[in-house]
């Protein structure tokens, strides 16, 4: 069973409006040993009518973490983090994880050439499969940034926002050889990232909100997550990606089942920085 949310936002991320005490209450009720809150820092990230986004108030998130250790001393809280990563910001990245004593650190992409892939700006002018390419590129970039982190996240998180994709889910559609498709024509690229990510002794994630999010498999997509195993890759958290306390621990029992499918036996948690393993 597993007994811990490794990718958690609160009210901390401009993507979230629930506090941090609304999740820990709720992976109280879930029965889970411990959680591990990762709000987004995303230095550089395009404004929005003119609002500053996704910049962390680092200080105020520890010190509500140390205020509600207090008050729950039944569940662990972890300080961690989801660090967006682009090239113009990769000292700012090293200076944040020198600075600050974080359990666990999530690497993302979110951006390229300073766009997400969430909106539909990036995918006009250019054909799919040379989108999807660049966003890999972008990631095997910053997998060499010498940023230090422990995990990277959502690996295939560019396939949820597919212009098709968007459309199935629009009509509650799903179709699962575009899927495969999808992962099978960047699995070269996505082999090179795992093989840099596996030499340096860090691990992905197994995160649900592909599940959530109706594409019927987690991100990254069982294909990729066996592709990992197979090449000796061993640490892999797990993650609901919640913004919302109904979405914590997201069908955790499933994720549990593609896991072991996949050939893993072990799910990992990060403590200071250290990994611990824990039996599917």
């Amino acid at each position: 069973m597993i007994q811990s949310d490794n990718h958690v936002h609160t009210a901390f991320s401009t993507d979230s409006t629930t506090p941090m005490e609304d999740m820990l209450k709720r992976a109280i009720e879930l029965g889970f040993t411990s959680i591990c809150f990762t709000d987004h820092m995303d230095y550089g990230f395009p404004s929005e009518d003119g609002k500053i986004e996704f910049l962390l108030d680092t200080p105020a998130y520890f010190d509500e973490m140390k205020r509600l250790e207090k008050i729950y001393p039944q569940i662990q809280i972890r300080r961690g983090i989801e660090l967006g990563i682009k090239e113009d910001v990769v000292d700012k990245c090293i200076n944040l994880v020198c600075e600050y004593k974080f359990d666990f650190i999530i690497a993302s992409t979110h951006l390229v050439d300073n766009t997400d892939p969430y909106f539909d700006t990036y995918w006009q002018g250019i054909d799919e499969k040379s989108a999807i390419l660049k966003y890999y590129e972008a990631t095997l970039n910053n997998v060499k940034s010498g940023v230090n982190f422990d995990v990277y996240g959502h690996i295939d998180y560019i396939t949820r926002y597919t212009p098709y994709m968007k459309k199935l889910r629009k009509d509650n559609l799903y179709d699962d050889i575009y899927s495969l498709k999808n992962v099978e024509s960047f699995l070269d690229i996505i082999e090179e990232i795992f093989k840099i990510l596996i030499y340096n002794g860090k691990g992905i994630e197994i995160n649900t909100g592909g599940l959530k999010y109706g594409t019927n498999h987690p991100n990254p997509h069982e294909r990729i997550l066996k592709l990992y195993h197979e090449l000796g890759g061993e640490i892999i958290t797990v993650g609901s990606d919640a913004h919302e306390t109904k979405h914590l621990g997201y069908d955790f029992n499933k994720a549990s089942h593609i896991l072991k499918s996949c050939g893993f036996k072990y799910y990992t948690e990060f403590t200071e920085r250290i990994s611990k393993f824990f039996l599917l």
